[in-house]
């Protein structure tokens, strides 16, 4: 063995004799704490986000140890290469909706909200999901699945979202050019509770860019490599996540918090109100 693998016998015992460095020690020490981190997380954690909840818990660590110790363990945070959502259907309506919320210091929650629609597949059908972020917290606060993609989807949504806030009049919401957001029986909906509407500029995807980033976390940590036969089980999946994205995820966009902690972070805050 030792001349297969071009060493001494002499340096091989002596190696086998070593005690474990300190770093090593260290390693196995943080191993079960990054083990469980990482299960708490349903395994979508990857080094960012463990080295963040070990620091929230005192443990102050460089995120390289944290990734040699995940490797060690053989432990990976889950992403993949997604489909690109189909434009079908979508084109610049409404010319006179600008693109409202560009330029707004957001200080609070229940100031700008944005939202969006996707598709997701049961039995190889297209189900489509629209919901509603408070941009503020990243908090989800409202959203609706349907079998058609129309004013109706995105209208529940809205509802949802304005059942579990109450906002007051002058919020910003902001959406892109879909149709289902600039027809008139939405717009009239906004419109009657003083909902300012806002909408991504022709050809600029990137301005709803945190809905974008909700929605790939949503497929690559969840949904990714699962098939549904039933719409209750899509429902019941995404309801699951939705709860921990919204109580649990740590968001690196917030100070590595979960919504609902930075919301009541904010709370506390002298003179915040949310």
């Amino acid at each position: 063995m030792c001349s297969h693998l071009k060493v001494s016998p002499a340096g091989f015992y002596a190696w086998c004799a070593r005690e474990p460095s300190a770093r090593q020690l260290r390693d196995d020490a943080l191993l079960p704490r990054v083990r469980q981190i990482h299960a708490d997380s349903r395994g979508y954690y990857g080094s960012p986000r463990i080295r963040a909840a070990l620091a929230a818990q005192g443990t102050a660590v460089s995120q390289g140890t944290v990734a040699r110790v995940m490797r060690m363990a053989r432990l990976q945070g889950r992403s993949a290469r997604l489909y690109q959502r189909s434009k079908a259907g979508q084109r610049a309506f409404f010319t006179s909706i600008p693109n409202t919320e560009r330029g707004i210091t957001i200080e609070r929650t229940n100031q700008v909200w944005v939202g969006d629609v996707t598709y997701l597949r049961v039995l190889g059908q297209w189900r489509y999901l629209a919901v509603v972020l408070d941009k503020f917290s990243r908090r989800l606060i409202g959203w609706s699945i349907s079998r058609q993609r129309d004013a109706n989807l995105t209208t529940d949504a809205m509802a949802h979202a304005m059942r579990n806030r109450k906002p007051e009049a002058g919020l910003v919401f902001h959406s892109d050019r879909g149709i289902e957001y600039a027809a008139w029986q939405y717009r009239q909906k906004l419109v009657r509770h003083g909902i300012v509407q806002s909408m991504n500029r022709p050809g600029k995807m990137n301005d709803n860019a945190h809905m974008e980033s909700f929605f790939h976390s949503m497929k690559t940590e969840e949904l990714n490599g699962l098939t549904f036969t039933t719409d209750d089980g899509l429902r019941n999946r995404l309801l699951s996540y939705i709860q921990f994205y919204n109580q649990q995820r740590l968001h690196s966009s917030i100070g590595y918090l979960s919504p609902a902690a930075f919301e009541r972070r904010q709370a506390n805050q002298p003179g915040v109100h949310l």
